[in-house]
Formats: C-alpha cells, sequence, structure tokens
C-alpha cells in the first residue's frame, strides 16, 4: 500500500524553504506527497519583479514548478488571500477569514487526500508569520476527529531560530522579520519528537529552492554551517498520536 502523505502549508515556498526536504524523504520511502497552499502570495516581496505583475499567478507556477523537483503528486491552493505579516489584514484574506472556514476547506482537503500522514506548519512557535500560524491551528484542529493519520508539526529548534534572526540581522538588517515583537521564536528543544538526517537531499531541496525566483530564501548569506543546520536536518513534533518519548524518532512512517 502507497503511504499518502499532506502537507499544509500557507504561501508558495514554505512547502520548500520550510518542509522541503520532508516532501522529498517522503517521496523517496515511495510516498504519494500532496501539498496544500493556502494563498497564492500575493502580498509577498518580490525584488526584481515587474511592479505590475500578477505576483499570485507567478507564485503559483513557482510552487508547482517546486513541487515537480521534490517530486509532489499534486498541488492544491486553498485561495485565501496572502494575510502580509503586519497590518489589518484585508477581507478574504487568511489571517481575517473566520477560523471554523478554514478547518472546514482543510477538513475537504483531508476527506479528498485520505492521508496517512499529516504535516504542517508550528502555530505556536514559528517565525511569527500570522498565516503560518493559521494553517497550522487549522490543521491540527481539523486532524482532531481523524484518529488513525499521524500529525507532525514541522518546527526550528530555538537555538537555531535564535542563530538565524541574528545572522539576519547582518545580511537583511531591513527585513519584515525583524519588526516583529517575538519574544523567542522557535520551539523549545526538549518538544522535538523527530528528527530527520536529510543531508542527502540537500542538492535536491535547493534545486526546489531555486524554483522560487521571486523570492529570497531565508538561507541566502547566512553563513555555511547554518545554512546546513537547516537544510540537512529536518525536526518535527509528532502531536497524533503523541510520542511516547525516550529516543528520537528517526522516520514518519
Amino acid at each position: 500500500m502507497t503511504t499518502r502523505v499532506l502537507v499544509t502549508v500557507a504561501h508558495p515556498d514554505d512547502e520548500t524553504f520550510g518542509t522541503g526536504s520532508v516532501i522529498a524523504a517522503a517521496v523517496e520511502r515511495g510516498a504519494e506527497v500532496t501539498v496544500c497552499c493556502a494563498t497564492r502570495g500575493e502580498a509577498g516581496e518580490a525584488p526584481g519583479l515587474d511592479p505590475g505583475c500578477d505576483l499570485g499567478a507567478v507564485r503559483e507556477a513557482e510552487l508547482r514548478a517546486a513541487g515537480e523537483v521534490l517530486g509532489v503528486s499534486r498541488c492544491l491552493v486553498l485561495g485565501y488571500g496572502d494575510s502580509g505579516m503586519t497590518g489589518e489584514p484585508q477581507p478574504g484574506s487568511l489571517a481575517a477569514a473566520p477560523f471554523p472556514d478554514v478547518v472546514s476547506d482543510v477538513r475537504q482537503v483531508l476527506r479528498d487526500v485520505e492521508p496517512h500522514v499529516v504535516v504542517t506548519l508550528d502555530p505556536d512557535h514559528g517565525d511569527g508569520h500570522r498565516d503560518h500560524e493559521r494553517i497550522g491551528r487549522a490543521t491540527i484542529e481539523a486532524c482532531r476527529e481523524l484518529a488513525d493519520v499521524r500529525l507532525y508539526i514541522w518546527a526550528v529548534d530555538q537555538a537555531l531560530m535564535a542563530r538565524w534572526f541574528a545572522a539576519l540581522a547582518d545580511v537583511r538588517p531591513n527585513s519584515t522579520h525583524l519588526e516583529l515583537d517575538l519574544e523567542a521564536p522557535g520551539r523549545p528543544g526538549h518538544h522535538i519528537t523527530t528528527v530527520l538526517d536529510v543531508a542527502h537531499l540537500r542538492s535536491t531541496r535547493e534545486r526546489a529552492m531555486a524554483m522560487h525566483r521571486s523570492q529570497t530564501s531565508p538561507y541566502a548569506g547566512m553563513p555555511e554551517d547554518l545554512r546546513a543546520a537547516f537544510l540537512e536536518t529536518d525536526r518535527l513534533v509528532r502531536l497524533q498520536p503523541p510520542w511516547p518519548g525516550g529516543q528520537l524518532e528517526r522516520t514518519l512512517f
């Protein structure tokens, strides 16, 4: 039986800059992977693109191109507006949408895909983007009634996130991320249940990242040891069923 994996993210590029190696590792093990992206990323920064272009269309095309590199079987886009990182979210955006509606949309995707494994973004200890939080929280809620689904959140260790923010202040001091009031971004290390060694998939991940030409990679300009820490190891928290503790889990299925 083929294992079906569903990855839910907020914007085109989250699937690659975030969960890219998780996807590639699942495909390598023979899984069928579906990516569900809540928005088309039209509020993202796009240095070098014509200001009049349809950024949502560009980014959706990049999502699908990166998915092909990673081996994704299907990409679904829910069609919410990109909320942006700051300011009042616009009507129709993911952050402005009623939470039950977002949960309902994710539930419909779950019924369609019937996944064995679900991976989503960290709603509590991420990078502070409200869309990341919203899709993560909605996915967790939608999976509560599916006891046979293994549910994970893709996480960044708090110490690693602190290193990234420190480097970001040097390489991109005008980044909007630095304007967010985050007390301690990232997931405390003792929460991590699952660690994947994905070093052998780094070249695949980097080829997929290159498909997101309109976006600046979060790893651009970072020291090599920091890039390696992000691109060669993935850390997750298994929420459902709860990981019993003891040794770390080394595979999702």
